[in-house]
């Protein structure tokens, strides 16, 4: 009886961190100026990598370094069909749950800097 209460425990404790269907999502994206991200590694302005909100990120997982979600890539398009492929690098604690934050690189990728913030972007993950 208490192996069937700890498979029961450990089934449920895998769902509560199992990773979210892969679907399109929609949300703003900005830009930031990468460093150590939340995956443990160091970027820079010049890399393609994104940091996605903190809820999505911890959706995958409780940790922050070595969090399945970490190198993942996503693809983002723009309303004007500009696409970036990005990589997972950070987490974003000013992002709403769908929002992204992308180094300048991939952001000049989808639109001049100059806009500041992109709405209504679609992304993916790969």
């Amino acid at each position: 009886m208490l192996f069937v209460i700890i498979a029961a425990f450990a089934f449920f404790a895998t769902l509560a961190y199992s990773a979210p269907v892969v679907q399109p999502h929609s949300g703003d994206a900005t830009f930031f100026r990468p460093a150590v991200g939340a995956c443990g590694d160091t970027n820079t302005v010049a890399d393609l990598v994104v940091a996605v909100s903190f809820d999505f990120f911890h959706s995958f997982g409780p940790q922050t370094n070595g969090n399945p979600i970490c190198d993942r890539e996503i693809q983002a398009t723009a309303p004007g069909g500009k696409t970036v492929t990005v990589t997972i690098k950070d987490k974003c604690a000013a992002c709403t749950q769908f929002d992204i934050d992308l180094s300048p690189a991939a952001f000049d990728q989808l639109a001049d800097r100059s806009v500041g913030r992109l709405h209504r972007v679609k992304w993916h993950l790969l």
